[in-house]
């Protein structure tokens, strides 16, 4: 039975599931720790899931810094879909993304894949925690995979800049203005407010922004919510406005992206992406800041 007959996971893919289908897909190893950036190379060596490929957050799936663009700028579209050419992907093959934080690495990937056109692509729900606990094997062998034939389309998801963003904080800040983005940071409430910043040389949130920090998307068992929780969790923050109008952020593009997949779970697509996020945003100091709590969903 050809591939793409048995893979077509779009948001979160199942052990069980992932199980069935692990040969026809290419599975990655997105672990990672900002405070020890070879920990997710590490642990991948001591085990993984079988036949999966290592990609690194910093080296694979970013562009190359300047101290203006944020910690992860986006990695050039043709960079990196001869990254993920090299590891095996097929156009119409199942890509799989796995971490060992409820996603939060792993999603990155997910809107990545989505970003270069590669509509097939889920996260494992729950991780290799979850994969471990359904009793499957792991390995410490490298995946040697003849190369796949995967070229960048055109996206399915969208990313919005800075100077967009910037142009439209006046309106946001004006009632009158029903259409402005909505912006959602998906750090923790003490980054958010400004109390704490352990990574960025500037404490605060972007003006306007909603506080939605991305683990209020999981159950205590690091999966998912249920994709009704998630509607009613989303429909209620965002007071009915339709998905289009969101925009994500974090520190630096990763974990935004949880949020993401969680509206996309939800039936609630169609929200873009900041991609440079408050790494980016607060590096240049021309640009308001907030500190505090707003009218958010603390």
């Amino acid at each position: 039975m050809p591939a793409t007959a048995l893979a077509r996971w779009t948001t979160t893919i199942q052990p069980e599931e992932l199980a069935t289908v692990i040969d026809h897909c290419v599975v990655v190893d997105c672990r990672h720790d900002l405070f020890d950036l070879e920990a997710g190379r590490r642990a991948y060596a001591d085990a993984h899931i079988p036949g999966a490929h290592f990609l690194h957050q910093d080296e694979d799936l970013a562009g190359a810094t300047n101290g203006r663009n944020g910690r992860h700028p986006l990695p050039e579209p043709a960079d990196l879909a001869a990254r993920l050419r090299a590891i095996g992907l097929c156009r119409d093959q199942q890509l799989v993304a796995y971490d060992d934080q409820g996603g939060m690495l792993a999603s990155r990937l997910w809107w990545l894949a989505r970003w270069i056109g590669h509509s097939r692509v889920a996260v494992l729900d729950g991780g290799i925690g979850a994969w471990k606990r359904a009793g499957y094997p792991l390995s410490g062998e490298t995946s040697n995979r003849a190369a796949g034939d995967f070229a960048a389309a055109a996206p399915l998801a969208r990313a919005v800049s800075a100077a967009d963003l910037a142009a439209h904080l006046d309106a946001a800040a004006r009632a009158a203005q029903g259409g402005a983005p909505i912006l959602l940071d998906a750090r923790i409430p003490e980054r958010y407010a400004g109390e704490i910043e352990p990574l960025d040389p500037v404490a605060g949130h972007i003006p306007g922004a909603l506080n939605w920090p991305f683990q209020r998307n999981l159950r205590p068992n690091g999966r998912f919510k249920p994709a009704e929780a998630l509607r009613e969790q989303y429909t209620s923050l965002l007071g009915g406005a339709p998905a289009e109008r969101v925009v994500h952020y974090c520190g630096s593009g990763i974990t935004a992206c949880h949020n993401m997949i969680a509206m996309e779970l939800a039936g609630m697509s169609g929200s873009a992406l900041y991609p440079g996020s408050w790494s980016e945003w607060c590096a240049d100091p021309s640009r308001p800041i907030a500190t505090g709590f707003e009218a958010s969903g603390r």
